[in-house]
């Protein structure tokens, strides 16, 4: 495996493309982890040189209420359960509320796809707080709730999206990608909207000018190929748009999900670390990649600053859906935190809007870096 990652480390210093079969090969155990890491290290610093971004925002998950019950989660509750919740309008605002008393930037909003609710409470819940906190950017709703939505209503995708931006939606999530291929999906997210679909709201949002980030969900029933024919479908649509902001691996926690008895144990922080570099390297039209801590564990993240990493997320308050599945991550990192996990590894941190524009900040008060 040695000459095969040799070869792949002339195309991707020529500045090449690698193929999905070089892809699906460096997720063979015998290519060399650490000469794999160097690589995608290299591809990163060549971007973004010494600096990684982190962000001050908070999590929304206004309801955990899902019509699909999907095998994956460990979150999504039925409407009759005693631990289901839908949060009221002051419970949300309340939530603005503190995210921007706290100095957060952003708003990351997504939860369960409620049967109950229609799309005037999605539309209430943006434009009440963009109203009461117009600076809070709202990263809202991931391509699977836009997609029910249009069926819902039997809109299209672009005016469910027009609505939306009308309300105050600044942009994308990158959830409910899980894995694209219908193999997997049909084992793991069997009602939920399809590869096709969630690449078909990210493609509209794109033409709309909303920015949105990817996820791929690994560590469950998926093979090498999968991953790769995932990496491969948001490479495309990124040569067609342009719109992926950044590309978040999430590693799955079996925890509570209707998978447990199948998967028995999350990925170890070597599979962590791998993914993250063969995404780096395969990924080569996507500007950032995240180490997301709530998902990986704050150790991992912070090492994978070093496998091809740019982006360490952010404070990330409230979190529920990770932990809900047995993340042991904690439930908030401080800014002061997140500084001190980037400059442990050479890197400088930069904080960024939802956006990528680097902020300038004084206690909770923040503007932008001219």
């Amino acid at each position: 495996m040695t000459n095969a990652l040799d070869s792949i480390r002339r195309k991707v210093e020529a500045g090449a493309r690698i193929s999905p079969a070089e892809g699906e090969a460096l997720f063979d155990p015998q290519v060399d982890f650490h000469e794999l890491g160097e690589l995608a290290d290299r591809v990163s610093r060549r971007r973004h040189g010494d600096a990684a971004y982190y962000n001050v925002n908070a999590h929304l998950n206004p309801t955990n209420v899902c019509r699909f019950r999907c095998p994956l989660c460990a979150y999504s509750r039925d409407s009759d359960d005693p631990d289901a919740y839908v949060m009221s309008r002051d419970q949300i605002l309340e939530r603005g509320r503190e995210a921007a008393q706290s100095g957060a930037t952003e708003l990351h909003i997504v939860g369960g796809v409620h049967p109950d609710k229609g799309f005037d409470w999605y539309l209430d819940i943006l434009g009440s707080l963009h109203a009461a906190f117009p600076r809070l950017h709202l990263k809202a709703w991931t391509a699977v709730e836009v997609a029910w939505l249009a069926q819902l209503t039997g809109l299209s995708i672009r005016s469910v999206l027009e609505k939306m931006i009308a309300a105050g939606l600044g942009s994308l999530p990158g959830g409910g990608a899980e894995i694209f291929h219908p193999e997997v999906r049909r084992q793991i997210a069997p009602l939920k909207a399809d590869g096709e679909t969630w690449l078909a709201v990210h493609r509209t949002a794109h033409e709309l000018g909303l920015r949105s980030n990817a996820t791929m969900l690994y560590g469950h029933v998926e093979a090498a190929a999968h991953r790769i024919d995932h990496l491969l479908r948001l490479r495309e649509l990124q040569d067609r748009t342009g719109g992926f902001q950044a590309f978040i691996p999430l590693a799955f926690h079996p925890d509570g999900t209707q998978l447990s008895d199948r998967v028995q144990r999350r990925p170890t922080a070597l599979e962590d670390l791998r993914v993250m570099a063969v995404s780096r390297l395969f990924l080569d039209n996507f500007d950032h990649v995240k180490a997301y801590w709530i998902s990986l564990g704050v150790g991992t993240a912070q090492v994978a600053l070093c496998y091809g990493a740019d982006d360490l997320d952010g404070t990330v308050r409230h979190e529920r859906i990770h932990h809900e599945a047995g993340s042991q991550a904690p439930e908030i990192l401080s800014i002061d935190e997140l500084r001190a996990l980037i400059l442990e590894t050479g890197r400088q941190p930069i904080e960024r809007d939802t956006l990528y524009r680097p902020m300038r900040r004084q206690g909770t008060r923040w503007e932008y870096d001219s």
